[in-house]
């Protein structure tokens, strides 16, 4: 695409295997971060729209053929779409950039993701196994684990091609049908990908979208009785009225929520290694990310000397067009979004913080949701820049002295997603992983995922874990057979002669 405005067809539901337009015939433009153009028109879901969706999923898992199948035959379909998503990357990777304004190179990355995904669930769908409790030559119980019928899939708008197929995957993968509903303000890929699952053989009504606003299509979704599974990944607030919806239905949740990630470097940690991991863990994606590392606690005895460096590296991260492959920090998604990480940036200095970098975007990036990159030192722990969650390219430092202050501050916040800690002392390592309140830790890396580990946090970041056998454990009902295997006693009521 090389930043040349293309035409882009309008962003149409995908229900029963046929895009279509709504029922009201209503639509509503979306726009590139790049410019604030409008790229293209996305029909608007209302509750009709959402009920059909659900009503060709319903069917398709209880009258079509895709529950029946084993897991081998699953998982030929889901990596005929893994393919299918490696021949359209570039593609993919290039609407994902007009769409959202990530970085190209970052782009990429996602896009191959999104064929892992594909490829991982598809193996799992393979090994998906139960337990057996036999009871000495009495009976012989096992476990088996079944779909559980139609999911709503609500996914963000910094990275969501990669989050929609994280969820679509072992959704699918285990036999459920699913009706994804896309952020309205990133609704490019979905339509793609849905175009994708379909020209892989995935049978009509499995797989279906509908566009829309949250308060319309997301929570007509949610409310839906037809629906028993919601899976979302957004704001805390959102996620807490999505239960509030779907409470009266007794629907099952897994929802990865907000983050205030902390980084701990000690004084004894390899410097130059945690400095590249907390300028990468706060400004890739554009600092959009729910596990960024956007509170640094940096040991007292080093903190003037890796803030200083800090500081040189935040002023020369390449922002600019995300076209351009040597660009690292991209315009945020939207100017809604824009200003609301500009009214922190704003508070953080009114409430006393020192800017070490950042500053005015340059005239000729006037026109996009361009943040220049900003690193705020002289913090306070209990400054709203160090405990709301700014999801923008900004890094809040705060001096420790020990160990205990670290641990205390890092948990003195309302989540608990993500934790890093540097340190070559490996004995202090685990003892402060096992401290920090959060459902992730890494230690002496950058969040680095494995496809196989839980992925989901504590407190206020959410409920439940995906990943691995643990999605199978949200995306399956565990069923136990009991078998007799000889006559045992069984209690004769109302046999006795009166």
């Amino acid at each position: 695409m090389s930043g040349e405005r293309k035409r882009i067809e309008p962003a149409r539901h995908f229900i029963g295997g046929e895009f279509c337009d709504s029922v009201s015939g209503r639509t509503f433009p979306t726009t590139s971060p790049l410019d604030n153009e409008v790229i293209t028109e996305v029909s608007y879901g209302t509750a009709e729209d959402v009920d059909r969706a659900v009503q060709a999923a319903y069917h398709a898992f209880h009258d079509g053929p895709w529950r029946k199948m084993n897991g081998k035959e699953r998982a030929k379909l889901l990596h005929a779409i893994a393919d299918g998503l490696e021949r359209h990357a570039d593609e993919l990777a290039e609407l994902e950039v007009l769409d959202t304004g990530l970085p190209i190179s970052q782009a990429k990355g996602q896009a191959a993701r999104a064929a892992d995904n594909f490829r991982f669930f598809a193996e799992m769908a393979t090994r998906m196994t139960g337990e057996t409790f036999p009871v000495e030559q009495s009976f012989l119980n096992y476990t088996v684990r079944t779909p559980v019928g139609v999911a709503g899939l609500i996914t963000p708008w910094n990275t969501p091609l990669m989050l929609a197929t994280w969820k679509i995957a072992p959704c699918l993968a285990t036999g459920n049908t699913a009706v994804l509903k896309p952020a309205e303000w990133s609704p490019l890929t979905a339509t793609r990908l849905a175009a994708i699952i379909r020209d892989a053989g995935i049978p009509d009504g499995v797989f279906n979208v509908v566009h829309g606003y949250g308060e319309t299509a997301g929570a007509a979704l949610v409310a839906h009785p037809l629906v028993r599974l919601i899976s979302f990944t957004g704001e805390t607030t959102t996620g807490r009225e999505i239960m509030r919806n779907g409470a009266n239905h007794l629907k099952r949740f897994s929802m990865e929520l907000g983050g205030k990630s902390p980084v701990i470097v000690f004084a004894d940690a390899d410097l130059e290694r945690a400095l590249d991991a907390v300028v990468f863990g706060v400004y890739s994606l554009n600092g959009e990310r729910c596990t960024a590392g956007s509170r640094l606690f940096i040991q007292r005895a080093i903190r003037e000397e890796f803030e200083a460096k800090l500081a040189e590296r935040v002023r020369r991260l390449r922002v600019g067009n995300p076209f351009d492959p040597q660009t690292e920090v991209g315009p945020l998604i939207h100017p809604e979004h824009r200003q609301r990480v500009e009214s922190y940036i704003h508070s953080a200095v009114a409430e006393g913080a020192r800017m070490a970098a950042g500053g005015v975007v340059p005239e000729e990036l006037a026109a996009g949701n361009y943040v220049a990159p900003a690193l705020f030192v002289d913090v306070r722990n209990d400054m709203r820049i160090a405990q709301e969650e700014v999801f923008g390219p900004v890094l809040v430092s705060i001096a420790f002295d020990d160990e205990e202050e670290a641990v205390r501050m890092a948990n003195e916040s309302r989540y608990g997603l993500a934790a890093y800690v540097w340190t070559r002392d490996l004995v202090r390592a685990h003892r402060v992983a096992n401290a920090i309140e959060s459902g992730m830790v890494w230690v002496n890396s950058q969040n680095v995922r494995d496809l196989r580990t839980p992925f989901g946090g504590m407190k206020e970041s959410g409920i439940g874990r995906e990943g691995g056998h643990f999605s199978f454990e949200f995306y399956t009902e565990l069923k136990t057979v009991h078998v007799a295997l000889d006559k045992h006693p069984i209690p004769k009521f109302g046999a006795a002669s009166v």
